[in-house]
């Protein structure tokens, strides 16, 4: 049987994200507890004189308008101004600040997450199977947003007073994801499971940024990024960099002759 996700666009996330099906064919609300998956450290190209950066992880919430919470863990390369890749693990509680793990990562390294909740505790998990080091850590929060779940390559957002806007996304050529889990009322099932609805999103300039409850605000970039099918059993797929190409100049108009 052939699956076809929903699609949209956003300004900062390109990957997936499940969430409860259509009421309207008797779905009912899905509360997801759990998402879990791995993937490829990809390896940055950085020009000197042009920042860059981009995360890869998975988390839950975040993903429907007006949110107000993201639980996430993942990595992270950035270009500096220098030309030179940086990378680093991280985790963060939306909406308070990212937290950087101390553990060394470096392109080829395989990574396993997962993001779980339990009432107001959640707990992140993040493993570098490459070297054998693990991060865990139980934290509190208020409300945490469990209404999805999400797995995503992200141009990374520079915040203020009057708001959040995406930064360049750097050039990391492709992620593959794979693994991909997530366990909603109960049921655990991959990202293609009849049991909640698929949306496949688009990372581009003049996307919506209705992710991450309007915190972002329009950005003119130098770079898309798009996911690829899912895997026949729905586990696994890889978004790919994409540089966007201006679009051409409109062609010279021949004077009119009356």
């Amino acid at each position: 049987m052939r699956f076809d996700p929903a699609s949209n666009t956003s300004a900062n996330w390109a990957g997936y994200a499940v969430t409860a099906g259509d009421p309207a064919t008797g779905a009912v609300p899905t509360t997801f507890t759990n998402v879990s998956g791995s993937w490829i450290q990809p390896a940055a190209t950085c020009t000197p004189g042009s920042p860059a950066y981009s995360a890869f992880w998975l988390g839950l919430g975040g993903f429907a308008d007006g949110a107000q919470a993201l639980e996430q863990t993942g990595t992270a390369v950035d270009c500096t101004g220098f030309g030179t890749p940086v990378y680093s693990v991280w985790y963060e509680l939306v909406p308070a600040a990212p937290v950087t793990v101390k553990l060394a990562v470096k392109p080829g390294d395989a990574f396993s997450a997962s993001v779980s909740a339990t009432g107001s505790t959640v707990s992140i998990r993040i493993m570098d199977t490459t070297r054998k080091k693990l991060f865990t850590k139980k934290l509190t929060m208020a409300a945490p947003d469990l209404s999805s779940a999400e797995w995503i390559a992200e141009a990374p957002s520079t915040c203020s007073n009057f708001g959040c806007r995406p930064l360049p996304l750097a050039n990391f050529g492709t992620v593959p994801f794979s693994g991909a889990v997530a366990t909603g009322n109960g049921h655990v099932g991959s990202i293609a499971d009849s049991a909640w609805a698929v949306t496949a999103v688009s990372l581009q300039g003049s996307g919506s940024n209705r992710f991450g409850g309007g915190r972002f605000m329009d950005v003119v970039t130098v770079a898309d990024a798009f996911p690829g099918a899912l895997s026949s059993d729905g586990l696994a797929f890889a978004v790919a960099w994409q540089e966007q190409v201006p679009d051409p100049p409109p062609p010279d108009q021949a004077p009119t002759v009356y």
